[in-house]
Formats: C-alpha cells, sequence, structure tokens
C-alpha cells in the first residue's frame, strides 16, 4: 500500500476515533491523550521540524548556486514572489465573498462573552523587510527565524556561484548534506500515518462535540474555501501557467497536503512537499530547493483563507458592518503581514490580531 493511501486511511480513522472519544468519560480521554495520542503526535511533529532548518538553509543555498546568475535568480525569485502575492490575495477574496455569501456568524451560533484570547502584536512590514538580513545567522538558524536563514543562504549561494571551482569541495559537502537529509526525511515519512491519526483524534477528541457544533459554520466555510482555492486557483495556475495536469498534480502532492492539513504547520509539511515535489512530479531540484522554502515563509493561503473568514465571522457576531474601504484594507493588511510570518501552528491568531 502506497504511503498517500496509508495517509489517508490514517485521517478518515482519526476523525472517527476523534469522534468516539467525544463520547467516553473525560478522565478515560485525558489518560489516552496525555500517555498516547499528543506524545505520538508530538513525536512526528518534531521528527519533522528536527530537520526543517537544516533542508530550508541546504536546499536554498543549492538552489541558488545552482541557479547560477543573479540575472536569472532575480527574475525567477520576483516571478515567484508576484505568484505568491497575488494567490494569497485571492485567498483572501475568495475567502470575505464565501463569509458575506453564507454569514456563518449571522445566526449568533457562538459565544463570545466569555472569550479572552490576547495575541502578540504583529511586527509592522518595514520592521520584517529591515530584519530579513540577520546580524548573526547562527542565532537565526537557532530560533528558526526562516526569512533570515533563507536570506543568509541565498548569499551563500550567491558566493559559491562566483567562486565556481574554488568552492567546488564545499558546493559537494552542501549536495551530500541535501542527500543525508532526504534519506531523513524518507525514513521520518514511515510515521506519518501514525503521526497524523493522533494528531487529528487529539483534535477532535478535545475539542468535543459542542465546540466543533458551535463552529460548524465557521469551519465550513473556511473548508470550502480551501476547496475553491485548491480547486479553481492552484488548479488554473497548473493547467495555463505550469502546462500540467491539476488531477496529476494533487495526487502526486497529497502526502505534503495531508501533512500540511494534520499538523496545520507549513514548516511541518516543507520536507514532504519538496520530496513530493521532486519525486512525484519531477521539479527540478534546483528550481524546487529554491522556490518551495520561499513559498513555506511567504505563502500561507490556507491562514490567509481563516483570517479573512474570521474577520467577517467576528463582525457578523459583533454586527459590526466593515464597508468597502475596510475590505481592501483587510486584504492588503492581510496580504503583506503573511510575509515573514513563521509557519507553525496557531500563528493565523497573531497575524488575525494584527488584521483586526
Amino acid at each position: 500500500m502506497s504511503l498517500t493511501k496509508k495517509i489517508l486511511i490514517a485521517l478518515v480513522l482519526g476523525v472517527i476515533v476523534g469522534i468516539g472519544l467525544t463520547f467516553v468519560p473525560e478522565n478515560i480521554f485525558s489518560n489516552m491523550d496525555t500517555y498516547v495520542l499528543n506524545p505520538v503526535g508530538k513525536i512526528f511533529i518534531n521528527l519533522i521540524m528536527m530537520v526543517v532548518v537544516p533542508i530550508v538553509f541546504v536546499s536554498i543555498t543549492l538552489g541558488t548556486a545552482g541557479l547560477g546568475e543573479p540575472a536569472k535568480l532575480g527574475k525567477i525569485g520576483i516571478q515567484t514572489i508576484s505568484f505568491f502575492l497575488v494567490t494569497t490575495a485571492l485567498a483572501i477574496c475568495i475567502g470575505l465573498g464565501l463569509a458575506y455569501l453564507i454569514k456563518p456568524g449571522a445566526e449568533g451560533v457562538f459565544d463570545v462573552s466569555s472569550a479572552d484570547f490576547e495575541a502578540k502584536e504583529a511586527p509592522p512590514v518595514v520592521e520584517t523587510i529591515i530584519n530579513i538580513i540577520p546580524n548573526n545567522p547562527v542565532s537565526s538558524m537557532a530560533s528558526g527565524e526562516m526569512l533570515q536563514i533563507i536570506a543568509f543562504a541565498i548569499f551563500i549561494g550567491l558566493a559559491l556561484a562566483f567562486l565556481g571551482e574554488k568552492t567546488k569541495g564545499i558546493y559537494r559537502l552542501f549536495e551530500q548534506a541535501n542527500e543525508l537529509l532526504m534519506f531523513l526525511v524518507n525514513l521520518i515519512m514511515k510515521a506519518a500515518p501514525y503521526g497524523a491519526f493522533a494528531l487529528i483524534a487529539s483534535a477532535i477528541g478535545g475539542a468535543g462535540l459542542d465546540a466543533i457544533g458551535s463552529m460548524g459554520a465557521y469551519m465550513g466555510v473556511v473548508i470550502l474555501g480551501l476547496a475553491v482555492h485548491g480547486l479553481i486557483v492552484y488548479s488554473s495556475a497548473i493547467r495555463f501557467l505550469g502546462k500540467g495536469n491539476p488531477l496529476k498534480f494533487f495526487k502526486g502532492f497529497f502526502p505534503a497536503m495531508s501533512v500540511a492539513f494534520s499538523t496545520s504547520s507549513s514548516n511541518a509539511a516543507l520536507p514532504v512537499s519538496m520530496k513530493a515535489a521532486q519525486e512525484n512530479l519531477g521539479v527540478s531540484k534546483g528550481i524546487s530547493s529554491f522556490v518551495q522554502p520561499l513559498g513555506a515563509t511567504i505563502n500561507m493561503d490556507g491562514t490567509a483563507i481563516m483570517q479573512a473568514v474570521a474577520t467577517v465571522f467576528i463582525a457578523q457576531v459583533y454586527a459590526i458592518s466593515l464597508g468597502f474601504s475596510d475590505i481592501i484594507m483587510v486584504i492588503l493588511t492581510a496580504t503583506l503581514a503573511s510575509i515573514g510570518t513563521a509557519g507553525v501552528p496557531g500563528v493565523g491568531l497573531i497575524m488575525l490580531h494584527h488584521t483586526i
């Protein structure tokens, strides 16, 4: 059985078991979650996150060095970032449109009287741009600052491209490091079905039927937005820009999609997505190594849809009317706020707080 089928079966079983756990006594679920589900899920996430920073640094360096000419790198970089910003803006528009059409918060199904959440303020866009250049690359790697890691890796890659034969040994070392990391990813992915099952079952079992029911309309709009964005925006891009078959793409990319869905983390899905792109879809290592780590950092369309729906949802719950200028500001702010935001679970709350 292929890994894709195993992960799909694990996700379905995780949903079923998670719903079943909502009917068991709290102490039984707590023990199962504490000693079984939560450890398995966290170990899987930690295994993936363990290789994320090395993969980003090594792959971006190799990708930049492989592209060679600065002009070629600049052209691909501009096209890539432009595509990312456009798809993020479209994702926000889809989320806003569906939220206004379906009105998930208009019926007052969600009780906000006891809501209490305090999020950190997201940094200004100008500050994010300034902080792209790290003053201590080693510290940036230790703290997982992806934009800074990418910037440093690009500089190293450019230096390797310019120096050529003088640094052939170092370039070969990076190639060997990449092979080593890909081997580890293949090894880690053998645990993917178990990790996906544990994460989904724990999340659903911990939320409970009441919470799932009260947030059903909101969740439904977000999931619908994800489906529309994937089936229309991404499928159109694959067909007309990539000249490819969308069905073949989604089939080959499903392992990465399932990891992203179960972990809610673009960083956690990065090693799997690079493996799927290179091995299942035939994307060149140079392009994949440069584009995908960049996308995991600045192209979080799922989060963009979530915060667009959440913005309208909250406005409807509190009976606040958003004008045209407010909608435009939400689109611009959310698009720019996505640049440099960490690709980890829960970061959407910080982005949403900044957008509102």
